[in-house]
């Protein structure tokens, strides 16, 4: 086997004795570097975004730490690192793994995304790829995962070798921060730009919370007559700055929170919201509008459909005799409503549910959506909308990635609905929003089809939308229930059936998260205001019920900061909303346990 080494000795000496191919060997590897921070995990994952990792000191393949990272449900467990690199550059990527199907890849090359994988790896495996990055790339994102369901994997040793960066120097602090127009729930921010800026970050209380490109900023999701301090730094490829001198501002007076919320301040403080049988029949019974108790403050009629997915032509069908014996006549359900709205009960039609797909793939969808929802609203004197999109109603178009700008078209057709719905109805027009968990709190790990694709498209697909209307949005109330599990706050599954899943749940929505990890991208905190938990009323309602008991310790937990299990919310609201439950039908069904509860707890 060492046969050819003397011939390569020899060839070896001959190239060196060449001057001008020594000084070319010595810029070319000069040149190249290992751009990965902390490949070897040996300062924990430090420069890396692990939510489902940590790191073990046995195996490894050298020094004295690995990654160990497990899939669980739907996550594959990827650990990524976004890398600053030169533009059209040659790159390798490699590194050392163990375990069963185990990925190694890079993403946003601006070119040919790479991966390379390996089915079983009993022992240290090498993997390696190359690529080139495109003309304008600027940055990369390398990765490794394991494989839904089998079991945990271990990475060592990743490297990525290619042509460092010009990094050049950050910029200066910015200066001349001022804030503007201030309402209820958001502050608008400007300052002078920085020379050689790239970007911006915006600081909130000294936590990052957002960026921009331009010179600046609105921060909303803030609470009503609450003193803030704002700061700003500047950004470019060699880092970010110091932060500016800070400035104060205090948000305006506004009930409950106030800041818009179509129709918000006409709630009491504490609400109790439920859906209402009303165009079907089911083993709960038919309930009669005029017997709804008056506990419950929003009621949503349960459904408005669509003719076809894609029509965006909504019709809401009362429940036929035939179905429903009890059913009142239409004159007499419209008393009913005006009877609700005099006692200062808000009613809504809600549209979709499970069976309702409603797909606005054009602009002919909105607008009939429009149109339709404006007469169903008119024809019974309602006080605005539930959206209630479920199953494969919202999803996001592959490179649909940041969900501030969103681009894909079913996307951008509702928030348009919507948008001219509020206008149309004005200030009072209720909107609320009952999405599933996948469709939000996924969004803190995978956002649409992923970086590298392969991703669910619905992962996170409600953010854009309520992103683009939460200073029109009256109540968001997530669907606790059917639910898998979901990583929180603290990087830990949380699973339906106790008080922990319900704090950490509406904890992300409070508190605000990184979209699938990316700290440049946060979904900044609603108003508690606007936040209701949803859960179902008995356990014929839906998988996810509680307990009264574990219903006030997730009360106590959220708005006292007492009797908190074990999961820890990052601060306490005593102006939550309240609650929403499935369903008036089946609460009244089960005795009326989710009214009392409410009632026992709000008062």
């Amino acid at each position: 086997m060492d046969r050819f080494r003397p011939v390569l000795a020899v060839l070896t000496a001959a190239l060196l004795a060449v001057p001008g191919i020594t000084a070319l060997s010595s810029a070319a590897r000069a040149a190249d570097a290992d751009l990965a921070r902390n490949g070897g995990f040996e300062t924990g994952l430090d420069g890396w975004t692990c939510p489902a990792g940590t790191t073990v000191d046995t195996p490894v393949h050298s020094g004295g730490s690995a990654l160990r990272a497990t899939p669980a449900g739907s996550d594959n467990a990827q650990c990524a690192q976004r890398v600053t690199v030169r533009p059209d550059a040659q790159y390798t990527l490699s590194g050392w793994v163990r375990g069963a199907y185990v990925y190694l890849g890079a993403s946003g090359t601006g070119t040919t995304d790479v991966s390379t994988w390996t089915q079983s790896a009993p022992d240290w495996q090498r993997l390696t790829t190359t690529f080139r990055t495109g003309p304008t790339t600027s940055s990369v994102t390398i990765y490794t995962h394991g494989w839904y369901g089998t079991g945990a994997y271990y990475a060592d040793d990743l490297t990525l070798t290619g042509p460092a960066a010009d990094q050049g120097q950050p910029p200066a602090a910015p200066a001349g921060l001022t804030a503007g127009p201030v309402t209820s729930a958001s502050v608008a921010l400007s300052w002078t730009a920085v020379p050689g800026a790239t970007g911006y970050a915006v600081y909130r209380d000294g936590v990052r919370t957002q960026t921009a490109s331009g010179t600046s900023a609105t921060v909303t999701g803030l609470t009503a007559a609450t003193a803030y301090s704002f700061q700003v730094t500047a950004t470019n490829a060699a880092g970010e700055s110091a932060r500016s001198a800070a400035v104060r501002a205090t948000t305006a007076t506004g009930s409950g929170g106030g800041g818009g919320g179509g129709g918000s301040s006409d709630l009491p403080a504490h609400a109790l919201v439920g859906y209402l049988h009303s165009s079907f029949a089911n083993g709960s019974g038919y309930t009669r509008l005029a017997d709804v108790p008056d506990s419950w403050d929003v009621i949503d009629l349960a459904f408005g459909e669509p003719t076809s997915a894609t029509s965006g032509d909504i019709r809401f069908d009362r429940c036929p005799v035939s179905e429903c014996p009890t059913v009142e006549s239409d004159a007499d359900f419209k008393a009913a409503i005006k009877a609700k709205q005099a006692a200062g009960k808000k009613v809504l039609i809600s549209i979709g549910g499970a069976n309702g797909q409603v797909q606005l793939t054009t602009t002919a969808a909105r607008d009939a959506f429009v149109t339709s929802v404006s007469k169903i609203i008119d024809t019974w004197g309602l006080d605005g909308l539930d959206v209630d999109f479920e199953g494969h109603s919202l999803s996001l178009a592959a490179g649909d990635t940041d969900f501030r700008n969103p681009t894909t078209p079913v996307v951008v057709n509702l928030i348009s609905a919507l948008k001219t719905l509020k206008a149309r109805y004005g200030a009072r027009f209720v909107l609320t929003m009952a999405p599933e968990t996948f469709f939000v709190q996924m969004g803190y790990q995978y956002y649409g089809t992923g970086p590298w694709g392969g991703q669910d498209p619905r992962c996170g697909a409600y953010l854009p939308v309520i992103h683009a209307l939460r200073d029109d949005l009256t109540l968001l109330h997530v669907q606790d229930y059917n639910s898998g599990p979901i990583m929180g706050l603290d990087n830990q599954y949380h699973s339906m059936g106790g008080a922990d899943f319900h704090t950490a749940m509406t904890d992300m929505l409070l508190t605000g998260f990184p979209v699938a990890g990316d700290p440049n991208r946060v979904f900044p905190p609603l108003r508690p205001d606007q936040v209701a938990i949803g859960m179902p009323a008995s356990v014929n309602a839906g998988n996810g019920y509680v307990a009264p008991a574990e219903v006030t310790k997730s009360l106590d937990c959220l708005t006292r900061g007492t009797g908190c299990g074990g999961y820890t919310p990052h601060g306490t609201w005593p102006a939550l909303r309240g609650l929403m439950t499935w369903s008036v039908n089946w609460d009244r069904f089960a005795g009326w346990e989710f009214q009392r509860t409410f009632d026992g707890y709000f008062g």
